[in-house]
């Protein structure tokens, strides 16, 4: 009898070390927000940082699992994390933008967020969404299937997390400040980084590049995020293919490419196979921009590195394509597709309750004291609404009923019809104002997203915060409400968070509002979203039992 006790025990301690195959488990983490010094192109600065380090820890999950992640903020800033495309079911406290979900993590404050990866996995990433503290408050989320469930390709050896960023000498609050107050746009940045490093780097020989190494015969799944604040970037090896196979963290049906583009805010997973049987292959992470507007230049670099291959060995070089090269781009992008196989169907909602057509450009509004933007300062708007940030965070105020906080007008269209693409306008002034779209529970939205060219057209990586959503359609020029609809994909479109609108162009986004709260979407190039280029979903409770917000936290931030 002694000896099967013993043996019970055994096996129950042994189960609650390796949980059943079906299992979720809890995760703890602590993000201490923290100054270090950091050296990058032979300057150093104070940064903010998660636990010292430059990019932030990556976290990692399984589908299904809950997130305990306690922040703890050591800086002089307020603090706020957004975990960039969970979907937060009935958790928009966790979701993280400041005075939109939550009021900010103030200095010696502490904010555990609490959220369960429900039905996701794949590659997320983490950053700060206040201020611009995200230039170096950035990290990967990497959610694996559950226990038992392979992934839909060939598994591969190895996997390796890429987060590509931007560096800049000074610092990005003083460079975003000092852009305010004279109206124009900020200084661009000093360098594009490859996981926190420029690699070859003029006038600064002691910059190293990160080093891939990889084995012949062995295939690597990369999984490659943007975390730039302003700029889209081209990424590509030398001498190698990718097999594309997932962005932002759906499957999509594979296909190779020797070039990906990726936005700020979107993720892509590719397979990676070391076909060669020795060498050192660059690596670059280069900016495109098919528009006249200012960016960063300077090609990112890193190595793929055979092993057995000495480090004297010359590097096999590629060049990136030219900053303007929308072919390239546009080749990536078209070649996108759901998956939609029967375990992972893409389920585009075919009947629609809302049709919106939102402009999203830029603009001037009158600035007396910004005398090197000549009484004028630049703006970014959503249907020619400059979004002003409220004092008190939009979730709480909907959810406690605090009135004179937001108004639930957001217009449904332009309140101007003009040719959107193309042409000049005679006034390029916006309204202002904290104005919320709302949509009942489960409600189907089909979404227009229209480039202007007020002051200059431009690509606009466009995140909706709480949901993912469907890409049945793009074009140039504007969009024809009666002809371009016979184009849609509605079988298997491409599944997103994050989607990039053609510089002069369209895309159309459809999604189901099963998820209530209130919800953040904005432009992620972060300059833009500073000058307003943003608006909020407020999304109704349903009546069934798993249908409403949850409670807030007992230790939710107060403003």
């Amino acid at each position: 009898m002694k000896s099967h006790m013993v043996w019970f025990l055994f096996l129950a301690s042994f189960l609650s070390v390796f949980p059943a195959p079906s299992e979720s488990m809890v995760r703890h983490y602590k993000f201490n927000v923290v100054m270090k010094n950091i050296t990058r192109l032979c300057s150093s600065k104070p940064t903010v940082t998660v636990n010292g380090r430059y990019p932030g820890p990556t976290i990692y999950a399984r589908e299904d699992d809950t997130l305990l992640i306690k922040v703890v903020n050591h800086v002089k800033y307020n603090v706020s994390i957004h975990w960039h495309g969970v979907r937060q079911v009935r958790t928009g406290w966790a979701d993280g933008p400041a005075y939109i979900t939550q009021c900010p993590i103030q200095p010696g404050q502490v904010y555990t967020y609490n959220y369960t990866l429900t039905g996701q996995r794949g590659t997320l990433w983490w950053h700060a969404h206040i201020l611009w503290l995200r230039a170096t408050v950035y990290g990967a989320i990497v959610i694996l299937p559950k226990r038992g469930v392979p992934y839909p390709f060939p598994k591969p050896d190895h996997e390796k997390v890429i987060v590509l960023g931007e560096w800049w000498k000074s610092d990005t609050e003083n460079v975003i400040n000092e852009a305010l107050k004279s109206g124009l746009a900020p200084n661009v940045s000093d360098a594009h980084m490859i996981n926190g490093r420029p690699g070859l780097a003029k006038n600064c020989p002691s910059d190293q590049g990160y080093k891939l190494s990889v084995k012949n015969g062995k295939t690597y799944l990369l999984r490659v995020v943007n975390a730039a604040l302003n700029e889209e970037l081209f990424f590509k090896v030398a001498g190698h293919l990718f097999t594309v196979v997932e962005v932002d963290a759906v499957y999509v049906k594979p296909f190779k490419i020797d070039t990906i583009v990726i936005a700020p805010g979107q993720t892509t997973n590719v397979l990676l196979t070391a076909s060669k049987s020795t060498g050192k292959y660059l690596v670059t992470a280069s900016p495109f921009m098919d528009s006249p507007i200012a960016v960063d230049n300077v090609t990112a670099t890193a190595t793929v590195h055979y092993s057995g291959t000495l480090s004297s060995s010359p590097t096999i070089l590629t060049l990136p394509p030219p900053q303007n090269a929308t072919s390239v781009a546009t080749n990536f992008t078209n070649s996108l597709r759901s998956l939609n196989s029967k375990k992972y169907p893409a389920l585009v909602p075919t009947t629609i309750d809302h049709h919106l057509f939102f402009t999203v450009g830029l603009g001037l509004n009158p600035c007396p004291t910004c005398k090197a933007g000549n009484g004028s300062r630049v703006v970014a708007s959503i249907n020619n609404v400059t979004f002003v940030m409220p004092k008190i965070a939009l979730l709480p105020a909907h959810y406690f009923n605090i009135s004179g906080v937001f108004t639930p007008d957001f217009p449904k269209n332009p309140p101007h019809v003009f040719n959107y693409s193309g042409g000049s306008v005679t006034n390029m002034a916006t309204e202002t104002g904290t104005r919320l779209y709302k949509l009942p529970y489960n409600a189907t939205v089909q979404l227009v997203l229209q480039d202007t060219g007020v002051i200059a057209p431009e690509n606009h990586p466009i995140h909706l915060h709480g949901y993912n959503f469907f890409e049945v359609g793009r074009g140039l020029g504007n969009f024809n409400p009666k002809k371009d609809p016979n184009n849609f994909n509605l079988v298997d479109p491409v599944e997103r968070n994050t989607i990039g609108v053609p510089s002069g162009g369209w895309v159309v986004i459809r999604f189901r509002a099963d998820n209530p709260g209130v919800w953040f979407m904005h432009c992620h190039l972060e300059v833009h979203t500073t000058w307003g280029l943003k608006m909020a979903f407020l999304v109704e409770n349903g009546k069934g039992p798993n249908q409403s917000i949850l409670p807030p936290p007992k230790d939710f931030p107060k403003c």
